[in-house]
């Protein structure tokens, strides 16, 4: 069993399939990625809701590692429902991917704050998707590549944001900001390591020391310091 320190239940091993829920209002969107993520070797889908309430219902009975959340469903949505798998003490290793779109990039904000893993665009290629699902699925927080200028200036715009003062900043050792700016860029701890030829587990601990330093206390919120305060550059789109 791959180790975890987070207090959650990982994938049993690198052979358990990766268990997904998909929850969406469109019947025909759910058998799109039904399709898609059963084709993919290692993943099963073990149920699919087309409201936020199933999708709660069916999280407590089958623990998927992962749920595809839409935002706008009838009755409870999916911010709703998001909340409410992560409050449940019981669901601990379950995660929350969000699906958006750029038309309503308002509600990812909102998404994260309830305590999603990450978001995704929903016409994001395929193999980004799938790759999504695993990231998430290993405990780690996804932010799309796609990240727009005006969902940065959400982002750092909030009043929650929490302002470290100069000497926070200055903390921040050399190799600590690369891995900031590369968090900032939607890489996972894993691809990091790859980038700086690092192990998974430095790359893991250089987030979390810059989390600490900056009192980020997710990494949703790293990418916005990391923006707020130029340790990376606003996407040109």
């Amino acid at each position: 069993m791959t180790s975890r320190d987070d207090g959650q239940p990982p994938v049993e091993s690198a052979t358990d399939p990766v268990r997904v829920l998909i929850a969406d209002d469109e019947a025909l969107v759910r058998s799109g990625f039904r399709v898609l993520v059963e084709t993919e070797p290692g993943m099963v889908v073990v149920g699919e809701a087309g409201d936020g309430a199933t999708a709660v219902e069916l999280a407590r009975r089958s623990r998927p590692h992962v749920v595809l959340m839409d935002i706008r469903m009838p009755g409870v949505d999916g911010l709703c429902a998001t909340r409410r798998i992560v409050a449940d003490p019981d669901l601990a290793g379950v995660h929350v991917l969000i699906l958006t779109t750029f038309d309503h990039d308002e509600y990812v904000v909102d998404a994260l704050g309830a305590g999603a893993a990450g978001f995704l665009i929903k016409n994001t290629e395929p193999a980004q998707l799938l790759r999504g699902i695993r990231v998430v699925a290993g405990g780690e927080a996804l932010l799309s590549p796609g990240l727009t200028r005006r969902l940065i200036a959400r982002l750092t715009a909030r009043a929650a944001m929490p302002r470290p003062d100069p000497d926070a900043l200055t903390r921040l050792t050399a190799r600590e900001r690369e891995v900031v700016a590369l968090v900032a860029h939607g890489l996972s701890n894993a691809e990091i390591a790859g980038e700086l030829t690092i192990s998974h587990a430095t790359a893991k601990t250089h987030v979390s020391r810059a989390m600490t330093k900056l009192g980020a206390r997710d990494r949703a919120q790293l990418v916005a310091l990391a923006y707020r305060h130029r340790l990376v550059e606003p996407p040109t789109a």
